[in-house]
């Protein structure tokens, strides 16, 4: 198996422009798990990867991190896995839960799960609020319902009111550049989980909370934050999704569309996730 080659699709530099490439990987280790690409998940975090926006980045840039895929070799010291297992990295991927579903849920997902768990078990009803209504935001209403929160979706402008109230099913709407409705709204949630992938004033929203309410930041370093979740917590996502019959809503897309995909990820054009079919798609 040594000197295995295989095609993706990467970056060549901070233009972000995909296109194929074919790389060699290393000898399936003792320890290691070898999976067949099935999709992968789209992600900011990838293009600030391929920008050169984040940590200095190492040229070519196989960029994706959402990935699905199907094992086809596991090492000596492999007992989680086998042949023919439907996995992300680190995780198993229900049966019943399709490896498109799985992708967005394997970061995004976990990202609003990981803080929100806390609550899972309360005893008391909560009121919570999900700010910002993108490829995590969405996710965090759809896992804050399904755990039985009273749900107010939090957005600049009104133009998700209907898509918040009737296709996610969240409570209330609340529009933050409303004064009035800010005010009438004040201490009136137990949480905030902040989605807004730019930077803005968190004393804004500080006056919605009520008496120990909590504001959770993504990808926070002080308050109380979620930068994405551990493996346990991944794994417990997926299980919940199933148990709960939810369904992450996404665009599936071939690999000659990816970057006309992540042009339109960039202006918040995708309702509300990108997956990008790679077993499906012409690779070279």
């Amino acid at each position: 198996m040594d000197g295995r080659k295989v095609t993706g699709w990467a970056a060549r530099d901070s233009s972000a422009i995909l296109s194929p490439y074919s790389f060699h990987l290393r000898k399936t280790g003792p320890e290691d798990v070898l999976y067949k690409v099935l999709y992968c998940g789209m992600d900011h975090t990838d293009l600030h990867q391929m920008r050169n926006e984040v940590h200095p980045t190492t040229y070519p840039l196989v960029p994706g991190h959402e990935v699905v895929g199907k094992v086809v070799e596991v090492g000596s010291k492999v007992n989680k896995f086998s042949v023919g297992d439907i996995v992300g990295v680190g995780v198993s991927i229900p049966e019943n839960l399709a490896p498109e579903q799985a992708a967005p849920l394997l970061c995004a997902g976990v990202t609003a799960y990981s803080p929100l768990k806390q609550f899972i078990d309360s005893k008391k009803p909560i009121r919570a609020g999900i700010l910002g209504l993108g490829g995590v935001g969405h996710l965090g209403v759809l896992i804050a319902k399904a755990m039985g929160h009273h749900v107010t979706a939090i957005s600049s402008s009104d133009k998700k009111r209907e898509e918040a109230l009737t296709h996610l099913g969240a409570d209330c709407f609340l529009v933050s550049s409303n004064p009035a409705e800010m005010e009438k709204s004040r201490n009136s949630l137990d949480y905030i989980l902040d989605t807004v992938p730019v930077a803005h004033p968190l004393q804004d929203y500080l006056c919605l909370l009520g008496v120990e309410g909590k504001i959770f930041v993504v990808g926070a370093k002080t308050i109380s934050g979620s930068f994405i979740g551990s493996i346990q917590e991944t794994q417990e996502i997926l299980a919940f999704w199933v148990d709960k019959g939810l369904k992450t809503m996404i665009e599936v897309v071939k690999m000659d569309y990816v970057n006309k995909a992540f042009e339109r990820m960039e202006k918040s054009d995708v309702r509300y996730r990108f997956v990008l079919d790679v077993a499906g798609s012409n690779l070279e």
